[in-house]
């Protein structure tokens, strides 16, 4: 059964998607049309990449894999890398900067010395004082974003490339 769906975005520009049940199908197939490739559509197609994107972690006496999706964000203290999700920590060996540079393509731009925040589960943002800002993230828990950062956060929200 096929449905279709229209997204609006803040510029007043339009998207529409798609969906089609193909009983045929050996494999889901996604398919994006543009009239010119521009910084919405090299979002949809990180976004979709990201997809299958997992970082090895540990949690209690196992090792997990976690997909880069269901991360809020990660932060380092004292010289160790926790990955925070929407009800759960996980430790990792990976240094913080290993995750931001492997990360950044897909959302994740750091938000102060020892954290990285995936802006896909951002809820809300509101000043605070001395220039930083706290975000609300979509579990209700809260981050500050240092104001060294803050160029950072502003350019990853526009969809800049150079983030």
């Amino acid at each position: 059964m096929a449905k279709d769906y229209v997204i609006t975005f803040k510029g007043g520009d339009k998207m529409k998607i798609k969906t089609e049940q193909d009983l045929s199908c050996k494999e889901i197939e996604v398919i994006i049309k543009y009239p010119q490739k521009d910084k919405q559509v090299n979002r949809m197609i990180d976004f979709l990449q990201s997809f299958d994107i997992q970082i090895k972690c540990a949690g209690g006496n196992a090792e997990q894999m976690i997909n880069i999706l269901d991360i809020y964000y990660i932060e380092s203290v004292d010289k160790k890398t926790f990955v925070y999700l929407e009800n759960a920590v996980y430790r990792t060996d990976f240094r913080l900067y290993q995750l931001k540079d492997k990360l950044k393509t897909y959302g994740f731009v750091q938000i102060s010395k020892s954290c990285i925040l995936n802006i896909n589960i951002l809820e809300s943002i509101r000043p605070l004082f001395n220039s930083r800002m706290e975000a609300t993230l979509k579990n209700g828990e809260k981050v500050n974003i240092n104001r060294n950062y803050l160029n950072e956060v502003k350019n990853a929200l526009r969809g800049d490339e150079e983030v």
